[in-house]
């Protein structure tokens, strides 16, 4: 099954992408306006995934956390991803994108506040499964709402923002941790102001939501065209609105009339089934880069390269540094150049720094020289990650899933992506502590090369189409 071919298969009628959209300023702030809202989830998102990365070693005292323990905390939020992603996704095709991004930023509240007050290791592992859900459903469902917000010469942009504000999200944890260690010392409990700063972007998004319009395309998929099409005005020109209403419509008559969103849906249609493997192999293809054991445990790698514990908490802002800066790179280049070239470049990078940094930390004497090679490497890493593989890998499970099953679809996906993170961040302290830092890596190198097999032969290009168009595609190209 090879789905690479870059031809477009336009259909009969003229894609509304050939109607100028020459709206006026003020629909353009509307659009701004509603992509900055709706990606404060992935600001939590950022925030509650890399705040383990300074907190885990004041937890650790006052926890009396193990290795196994340790292992515990980090990845039960990644075991509540998986189940906030399918259930949130689900829920986001039934309920609307607009109501669940609501009832996400409660849970991120309950969630953060649960591990800023949890007293034992068992409480901690609760709340941070909650937290999970929120991530996880936040993974699917901004996404999604972005791109069927978005006009499809703007969606890369823009849909992209969300990974911006991931990572933002992850500096902003990493910036934050250093600050409290540094005006908290070694005083107990320091741990608890670093999580409870989740709480604050928690309280904008629930806000920031109530006024924010639903999506014109899951109204669509429930036969409101009307409301669609008020929608669409708000953020597109009147005449823009009405010709990809037009198009919209269309298709979802026809997912009605084939009955697509769900799981018996999914096993009974062909195309649906490849498309999914193919969204299966894009999630795991982002997470067996290893990037998050930068974002969870990377402190411990700086710290076993040879930085004084403080000092790694400071080197590692870098990482969110380049993360930040890199992901600008990537929404720059998304609007330039095709996604499948831009998801290999990225590979090849990621993979030749995993590459130099076991080779570094086999080779150099413990000290400086090795400390500052391996920080080098993990911010070379985190260029080619954040700059090219997640943005595209978050946009393309946004677009590649047929409408009425969308969110469903994306959720299955991130299941796949997030179950991939979570076996990653429960084993990998025990693979450094069993065969090493530079073999662990090396592993993650073969990985590297399988991934880049995969993309090559497997991963379609999604630029320049209307969501509608890119689904005609996909369905006679692989049925």
């Amino acid at each position: 099954m090879d789905v690479n071919d870059d031809t477009p298969q336009a259909p009969a009628a003229a894609p509304a992408t050939a109607v100028p959209d020459d709206a006026p300023p003020a629909v353009s702030r509307r659009l701004r306006i509603i992509t900055l809202i709706a990606t404060f989830g992935g600001l939590l998102f950022g925030y509650d995934t890399g705040v383990i990365n300074g907190a885990l070693p004041y937890m650790t005292d006052d926890l009396g956390l193990t290795p196994v323990t340790e292992g515990m905390v980090t990845s039960s939020l990644l075991l509540g991803a998986a189940l906030g992603a399918v259930t949130g996704g689900r829920l986001s095709d039934t309920r609307g994108r607009r109501r669940t991004i609501l009832t996400l930023a409660v849970l991120f509240f309950v969630g953060a506040l649960g591990c800023t007050l949890a007293p034992t290791t068992a409480v901690m592992v609760v709340a941070r499964f909650v937290l999970g859900l929120a991530v996880g459903g936040a993974s699917v469902t901004v996404p999604v709402y972005l791109a069927e917000v978005s006009p499809a010469e703007r969606r890369g942009a823009l849909v992209t923002r969300n990974e911006l504000m991931i990572v933002t999200g992850q500096l902003l944890a990493f910036t934050s941790n250093a600050i409290i260690a540094q005006v908290g010392g070694e005083s107990g409990g320091v741990w608890r102001w670093m999580l409870v700063v989740a709480t604050l972007p928690a309280v904008v998004l629930w806000f920031g939501m109530l006024v924010m319009p639903e999506s014109p395309r899951w109204l669509a998929s429930q036969s409101r065209f009307n409301d669609a099409l008020e929608v669409l005005k708000q953020v597109r020109s009147r005449q823009r609105a009405e010709a990809e209403l037009a198009e919209v419509s269309a298709l979802a008559v026809k997912d009605e009339q084939e009955k697509l969103g769900g799981w018996q849906d999914m096993k009974s249609t062909p195309w649906v089934r490849k498309l999914m493997f193919v969204g299966f192999g894009i999630a795991i293809v982002q997470q067996i880069t290893g990037v998050n054991t930068i974002m969870y445990y990377g402190t411990q790698i700086l710290t076993d390269a040879g930085f004084a514990a403080d000092s790694a908490l400071t080197a590692n802002i870098a990482n969110g540094v380049i993360s930040v800066l890199a992901t600008f790179v990537g929404i720059w280049l998304l609007g330039r150049v095709s996604r499948r070239p831009m998801l290999m470049a990225g590979q090849m990078g990621t993979t030749a720094a995993l590459l130099l940094i076991g080779v570094f930390s086999l080779v150099l004497p413990s000290g400086d020289g090795r400390a500052y090679a391996v920080l080098a490497m993990t911010v070379t890493f985190l260029a080619f990650q954040q700059g090219a593989i997640s943005p595209v890998t978050w946009l393309m499970l946004s677009e590649i899933f047929p409408m009425r099953m969308r969110g469903f679809g994306m959720g299955v996906a991130a299941v796949v992506l997030w179950l991939t993170n979570f076996v990653i961040g429960l084993v990998f302290p025990s693979l450094v502590s069993g065969i090493g830092i530079s073999n662990t890596f090396f592993l993650f190198v073969v990985a590297g090369l399988f991934s880049l097999a995969f993309v090559k032969f497997y991963v379609p290009e999604t630029k320049g189409r209307t969501l509608e168009t890119l689904e005609a595609e996909l369905r006679a190209r692989l049925s």
